[in-house]
């Protein structure tokens, strides 16, 4: 059992970091059409 709670805590930080990956990559996205559409620039 503990060895499966560790390796539970190994893996869930890689699910971590791509969940905020995807989020971020998901404003950015977000954002972009938006500047394109009103023919703005992003930065």
């Amino acid at each position: 059992m503990k060895t499966f709670i560790l390796t539970l805590y190994v893996l869930i930080w890689p699910v971590m970091a791509a969940g905020v990956l995807a989020v971020l990559s998901r404003g950015v996205w977000r954002d972009m059409r938006r500047a394109k559409r009103n023919g703005e620039h992003l930065v």
